[in-house]
């Protein structure tokens, strides 16, 4: 043995183990950002290759991962991508639009613990989609990755001024659904045309979604938490509990041999929330007052979730494989990993 290893040089398999933790892919490279930006601010902005990779480089890294998703997109399966994109984005904006108003009808304009329903509505119903397409490689397949050029629709304010009734000032983003289609569409084309492309990026998408994921975390740190104070936990603590309802609702909604833990990845709220209130308020004079306080609740509920919605979603995948349902029942096509798994425990 000590032979073998001489002769083939020293090899830790680093990136198996990180892959084999729950949500390890996301959770590990996440943890590393944002210590980084918490105790060495500067490191990410120090110019060149290392400030375009991780500081400015989630957009392009985010482009070349859809790629990568797009190729293991089969062509026979163009269809569930697209149902699990609407049904995913309409339950989203549905609930966040109940919140709001249940607790606007309950507690008024001043909202629950200093949370107004506006603000509400914004963190609920916009999801990080970066995240998303993160956990779509550990738990999910190419159809849930596809999923995500219906689900960015919830990018920004547009279905925030909706709910609010400001849809005269909104236009519904169609450049922004064309982008993420295009790398999709590239690789979706590519993948099928040649196998040989498709087996190597199935080969990169963890690398892919390593990197990735610091560029993500690289722009928050732990002060931002602070700035919110308790109200900012607490709407990012309800944001992350509807990760729960939508694991339910979603599943219910999808074929057995498709149910996963997925529902649950969108129990998110994005970055960019942090900027729906000042849209909201240039829609909407009256909530200038409170776009402050709403712009660091928002901020401080995407770093809450950005931390618990993996370890839920991994929890929920835990769980089903366990008992085989879903994906991991005999018509499911991850069921030879939950019959390894019972081999494993035997």
């Amino acid at each position: 043995m000590a032979e073998e290893n001489k002769k083939s040089g020293f090899n830790y398999p680093l990136l198996d183990k990180i892959a084999s933790l729950p949500g390890g892919l996301v959770i590990v490279p996440l943890v590393i950002a944002v210590l980084t930006a918490t105790f060495a601010p500067e490191f990410f902005k120090i110019g060149g290759y290392v400030t375009a990779l991780f500081y400015d480089g989630n957009a392009c890294m985010m482009g070349f991962f859809l790629i990568v998703c797009g190729s293991m997109i089969d062509i026979r399966q163009v269809g569930m991508p697209l149902y699990k994109g609407v049904i995913m984005t309409g339950i989203k904006f549905l609930l966040g639009v109940l919140v709001g108003v249940l607790v606007g009808k309950i507690c008024g304009p001043a909202g629950f613990l200093g949370i107004a329903p506006f603000v509400l509505i914004a963190a609920i119903t916009n999801s990080n989609g970066s995240l998303y397409i993160s956990l779509s490689s550990q738990f999910g397949n190419a159809t849930d990755t596809g999923a995500i050029s219906v689900l960015s629709l919830n990018d920004g304010p547009f279905f925030t001024l909706i709910a609010l009734g400001a849809t005269g000032l909104a236009s519904i983003p169609f450049k922004s659904l064309i982008a993420v289609l295009i790398p999709l569409l590239i690789g979706f084309i590519w993948g099928n045309l040649d196998k040989k492309f498709r087996d190597s990026c199935k080969v990169a998408q963890p690398i892919v979604t390593f990197f990735m994921t610091i560029s993500i975390g690289a722009k928050t740190d732990v002060k931002t938490i602070l700035t919110a104070g308790a109200s900012g936990i607490v709407l990012g603590l309800i944001s992350a509990a509807t990760a729960v309802l939508f694991f339910f609702i979603i599943n219910a909604l999808l074929p057995k041999k498709e149910r996963n833990a997925m529902g649950a990845a969108i129990g998110t709220t994005a970055l960019n929330s942090a900027m729906t209130p000042a849209a909201v308020a240039e829609a909407d004079p009256t909530y200038q007052s409170v776009v402050p306080m709403a712009t660091a609740q928002c901020a401080t509920a995407s770093i809450i979730t950005l931390f618990l919605c993996p370890f839920i979603t991994a929890a929920f995948d835990k769980y089903m494989m366990r008992n085989q349902l879903g994906i991991y029942s005999p018509e499911g096509w991850a069921y030879e990993k939950a019959v390894n798994l019972s081999v494993h425990k035997v």
